[in-house]
């Protein structure tokens, strides 16, 4: 039996399991732990992407000493070293807020992963999304819940008592006001065209035609405006390391500050995620010539990943803005585009009634 029929196979039972059994919560809190540990596993997979594509774009050496020329061991070897350095907490710093930052910003993304669904399946009529949990307002839920990194960021830097932490901390919340707004914008958008907030239907939506083609100019704006959202560069002045010493996370040391850091990591993968279903048409595939059957997951994963490298490509190519660049885009370009990109959604959603 092929893989894909064993996967499908698989799936169907569990949707049954899940549909008619009384401890199906329980059975969702497991499922909920492995999809974590799959993204959590899927962060680190592009950490380690990110470092050899970095390498061959920027004609650098990337990790190549640690598990053969790939350098394969090279993330344990660095998780060891985070886990075995000295766990330095300033003698003037919030303990409480230090120590609860890190925790914070993994939490969100976890939040978030609760309602990201990977598949769809049909069974004798009755729809199951292969999620966690299925919400009526999940795409709200997604903006309200990624918001919580905001607040992650601030506990570092005022919990550190550091003047470079502080400052950090200031930079996000001046950049977040002015790239929430046209996040958001962006959002409800989608949802205009889609006529639900429930990303299962949003994505059902572009069974005929993805929400890129529709709305290029919504997709622009939700990817930039997503950039400086999960911190990536040319957006990542609250961690400027040239210019504030690593930012929010100066005081930060061994797994703290790995945790720190791996959270933008998991935020960028569940952001790609997010694109993916919102604009590139989640699992809907490319039309395919024969009978030929993929299984929705692997779309999802196949352009999640196409996105997860846009991503280090666009760090690879451009340069860091200044603060008071980043400030005039979001609000002097992204807010009227996505006004502008909102009016469209809305005209075309009226037809599409």
């Amino acid at each position: 039996m092929a893989i894909i029929e064993i996967y499908d196979l698989i799936m169907r039972y569990l949707v049954i399991i899940f549909a008619t059994n009384d401890f199906a919560p329980w059975i969702r809190g497991v499922l909920g732990g492995l999809v974590i540990g799959a993204v959590f596993g899927g962060a680190l997979v592009m950490v380690y992407l990110e470092r050899k594509f970095l390498g061959d774009m920027q004609s650098r050496i990337g990790p190549n000493r640690v598990g053969g020329r790939f350098g394969l061991l090279q993330l344990i070897a660095d998780a060891i070293k985070l886990f075995t350095k000295e766990d330095i907490i300033p003698a003037k710093a919030d303990k409480w807020l230090f120590i609860g930052a890190p925790i914070v910003a993994l939490t969100s993304g976890f939040l978030m992963v609760a309602v990201i669904p990977f598949d769809l399946l049909v069974i004798k009529g009755n729809e199951y999304a292969v999620a966690v949990s299925r919400m009526d307002i999940s795409i709200l839920y997604l903006e309200a819940v990624s918001g919580l990194a905001i607040f992650a960021t601030f506990m570092a830097g005022w919990g550190s008592s550091s003047k470079y932490a502080v400052l950090a901390a200031f930079r996000n919340v001046a950049k977040m006001i002015g790239y929430e707004i046209p996040l958001g914008i962006t959002v409800i958008s989608v949802a205009v065209m889609a006529h639900s907030l429930d990303i299962v239907e949003i994505v059902e939506a572009q069974s005929s035609i993805w929400f890129i083609i529709a709305q290029p100019l919504g997709f622009v704006v939700f990817f930039i405006a997503l950039l400086a959202d999960v911190g990536r560069i040319p957006f990542d002045q609250t961690e400027a390391e040239e210019e504030l010493v690593a930012g929010w996370a100066t005081e930060y040391s061994g797994m703290r500050w790995g945790l720190a850091f791996f959270a933008e990591y998991l935020h960028a993968v569940v952001g790609s995620f997010i694109v993916t279903l919102i604009f590139l048409g989640g699992w809907n595939g490319l039309p395919i010539v024969g009978n030929l059957y993929i299984p929705g997951i692997f779309w999802v994963i196949a352009k999640t990943i196409m996105v997860m490298m846009l991503f280090i490509w666009i760090r690879a190519a451009l340069p860091r803005y200044r603060i008071d660049q980043v400030i005039d885009i979001g609000w002097k370009v992204l807010i009227p585009l996505a006004l502008l990109n909102l009016v469209w959604s809305t005209i075309i959603g009226l037809i599409w009634a």
